[in-house]
């Protein structure tokens, strides 16, 4: 189960795992994009469960994961897949666009986490991945919100970690750098080490497939971001301030 695979990272994943003789349940708001991709699925040689639905309301996310067990049998594994990260100037934003922002990127997760978790409780296993970001390790400058938003996302899926190994549910969160998405093409923000989509879906599918408990990419960035997890913080800060600038 793709949830967030109309576009993007989550779209890529999709059409991938398409080429494996895969049941596919996937999920969006878009329902035109997620016909267009269906067929495709489709054309490759999987199953697939086109579902339009919105990843901020909990009913319609309870539904769709009912919707896909009553389909397939079983949901094995899913992928959390929905953020949105714009430029944000925390000395002129508003209250209500950092918790719109907020609620994108932490709410989503919430809202399709406890249905998944339902799910797998019965069938005593499952993996759940979670498409985090390097950003929730540091509050890097115009992705105060997102960075926030990220780092609880983090704290929520450890937590999980240890309180559901007991059904045999195991948690996979992913840290990708920047990725060149449409979403953030003209956001302004600068993209050290970006990588493409379709180099961002192989890291997550072998994430996936390996069955991790966090993985952190690109390689490049990932021991900047650990190193930087135990240096003086203004030092970090005045370095994130040069490199976002």
């Amino acid at each position: 189960m793709i949830i967030g695979a109309s576009s993007g990272i989550g779209r890529q994943v999709a059409l991938q795992l398409s080429k494996q003789d895969n049941n596919l349940v996937i999920l969006a708001r878009r329902e035109n994009l997620l016909t267009s991709l269906s067929e495709d699925i489709i054309n490759n040689g999987s199953q697939c469960l086109p579902v339009a639905a919105d990843a901020l309301c909990s009913q319609q996310m309870e539904d769709a994961v009912d919707l896909a067990t009553a389909t397939f049998g079983i949901v094995d594994a899913a992928l959390i897949n929905v953020a949105d990260g714009p430029a944000f100037d925390m000395a002129s934003t508003t209250v209500n666009e950092v918790l719109h922002n907020m609620a994108i990127n932490y709410n989503t997760l919430v809202c399709s986490l406890l249905p998944l978790i339902t799910a797998m409780k019965k069938q005593n296993y499952g993996l759940i991945a979670h498409t985090n970001s390097l950003a929730g390790f540091l509050g890097l400058p115009r992705q105060g919100p997102y960075s926030a938003a990220k780092a609880a996302g983090r704290m929520l899926m450890d937590t999980c970690r240890i309180e559901l190994a007991q059904w045999g549910i195991k948690f996979l969160s992913l840290y990708p750098g920047f990725v060149a998405t449409e979403r953030v093409s003209d956001d302004g923000i600068p993209a050290p080490f970006e990588i493409s989509e379709y180099s961002a879906a192989k890291h997550i599918i072998h994430a996936m497939e390996k069955e991790k408990q966090d993985y952190l990419f690109p390689f490049s960035l990932k021991w900047l971001i650990r190193l930087a997890r135990v240096l003086p913080k203004p030092l970090i800060a005045s370095i994130t301030k040069k490199i976002m600038n």
